[in-house]
């Protein structure tokens, strides 16, 4: 990995953990900053799924690999916030 594709993984991180958020229906009771951290975490998972597949390198946009990224940044956001959601109730 090179500056550039980390460097890449952390700004498409940013924008998929918003995506994710707003994909995912209902309210999300996770902060902002957890948000970020989960997309671009998503993002690095969701490059090397890529690379496992063979999709990593194509011609144009990656599409491919922003879906697996995606994907992986909706089902994070989902985890994350149901753990988050179930600290926060007392009964």
């Amino acid at each position: 990995m090179t500056i550039e594709s980390i460097i890449g993984a952390i700004v498409i991180g940013l924008i998929i953990g918003a995506l994710a958020r707003l994909i995912m229906p209902g309210k999300q009771n996770i902060p902002i900053w957890l948000t970020i951290v989960v997309g671009i975490i998503a993002a690095f998972l969701g490059s090397l799924v890529a690379r496992w597949v063979g999709v990593q390198d194509t011609a144009g946009i990656d599409w491919i690999e922003l879906l697996f990224q995606l994907g992986a940044a909706i089902i994070l956001v989902g985890l994350v916030s149901g753990a988050m959601g179930r600290r926060g109730v007392n009964r």
